[in-house]
């Protein structure tokens, strides 16, 4: 494979990138979800809720983790995990600017 070459793009670009891309799986999406839904838990709340082993959480977590797309606190022997509120503004904002050239642009 080769090379992003991500210095000729912009700090944003790469930004919105490196954060579409830890969402680009769909355990990803629905770990989110659940955390909107619940505010915050910890990995076994997920396990219990998704189709997937202990392991395999513990790693999407660990990249949205990576993203900044959610936050971990240590509570006790376990990790609680919530959403992160900035970055998903900073997605939000992306795409609102998006909507706003898009409407300039429109008949």
């Amino acid at each position: 494979m080769g090379a992003s070459k991500s210095e000729f793009f912009s700090v944003e670009q790469n930004e919105m990138a490196n954060l579409f891309k830890a969402m680009s799986h769909p355990a990803r999406v629905a770990i989110v979800n659940y955390l909107l839904s619940v505010d915050a838990c910890i990995c076994g709340d997920i396990v219990n809720e998704l189709p997937l082993a202990q392991p395999t959480i513990s790693q999407h977590l660990k990249e949205l983790k990576n993203a900044n797309i959610i936050k971990g606190t240590i509570e006790g022997t376990a990790i609680c995990y919530c959403i992160n509120v900035e970055t998903i503004q900073k997605i939000e904002t992306y795409f609102s600017s998006i909507t706003i050239q898009l409407k300039n642009k429109c008949c």
